[in-house]
C-alpha cells in the first residue's frame, strides 16, 4: 500500500484529505517534514486561501524545494485548489505573484460581468467536467458531466491546451484539473466532491507512472 504524504504548510484543508485517503484504506500522512515528503510514494499539496499566502507558507515552511524535488523524482504528485494554481507561472491575486513554474499559464480573476448574468463570485458549489484527457488513469470512471465541488474566486488561464485535463464553465472556460507526466492536480475539491471526488482519489491511490 502506497504511503500518501500530504504537504502542512499551514495553507490547506488537510484533514480532510487526509481522512478521505484513508476511508479509502491509504496510509495517509500530514506532515511538514521535508525527509517524510521526501520519502513518500505519492505527494498531495492541497492549497486554501490567497495564492501569494500559499506561495509564501511553502516557503517559510522551507518545503518549496522539497516540492520542486518530488515532482522532478517522478513520484506521482496530486495538487488541489491553490495547491494547483501554485503550479502555474503566476496569479494576479491581490496583486502579482509568482507561481512554481511547472505549467505555463496565470491564475485570474472572475470577469465581474458574470455578476450581471446571475453568477456569484466566488464561484461556490457543484458545477460539471469537461473531459480532455479521457484516457488519462486518474480520470478513470470518471465521464462528461460528472459533479465535483468548487470554491474559488480566481481561475487557472493554462497557455499549453496539452495539460487541461478537464475544463469547467462559469461564464468563461476555465481548466478544472492539469496533468503532465507524474503530476494531476484539480481546482476543484475531490475531498470534498462525494463518489467522484473519491473516485479520483482512489484512482491517484493506484497510479503508476
Amino acid at each position: 500500500m502506497s504511503k500518501i504524504a500530504v504537504i502542512d504548510y499551514e495553507a490547506g484543508n488537510l484533514r480532510s484529505v487526509q481522512k478521505a485517503f484513508e476511508s479509502l484504506g491509504y496510509d495517509a500522512v500530514v506532515t511538514s517534514d521535508a525527509q517524510i515528503i521526501k520519502s513518500a510514494h505519492k505527494v498531495v499539496l492541497p492549497g486554501v486561501g490567497a495564492f501569494g499566502d500559499c506561495v509564501g507558507g511553502l516557503e517559510k515552511a522551507g518545503l518549496r524545494e522539497t516540492v520542486l524535488g518530488v515532482i522532478d523524482s517522478g513520484r506521482p504528485f496530486l495538487g488541489i485548489c491553490v495547491g494547483m494554481q501554485m503550479l502555474f507561472d503566476k496569479s494576479y491575486e491581490f496583486g502579482e505573484h509568482d507561481g512554481l513554474g511547472i505549467f505555463r499559464g496565470s491564475v485570474q480573476k472572475f470577469p465581474g460581468e458574470i455578476v450581471k448574468q446571475g453568477m456569484k463570485i466566488p464561484h461556490m458549489g457543484w458545477n460539471s467536467l469537461s473531459i480532455k484527457q479521457k484516457e488519462h488513469p486518474v480520470l478513470k470512471g470518471i465521464n462528461d458531466g460528472d459533479m465535483v465541488y468548487f470554491v474559488h474566486s480566481y481561475y487557472v488561464q493554462s497557455e499549453d491546451s496539452s495539460v487541461i485535463a478537464a475544463e469547467c464553465e462559469y461564464g468563461v472556460t476555465f481548466t478544472a484539473a492539469a496533468a503532465r507526466d507524474n503530476i494531476f492536480a484539480t481546482q476543484f475539491h475531490p475531498e470534498k466532491s462525494q463518489a467522484t471526488g473519491l473516485r479520483l482519489l482512489k484512482n491517484f491511490g493506484e497510479w503508476k507512472c
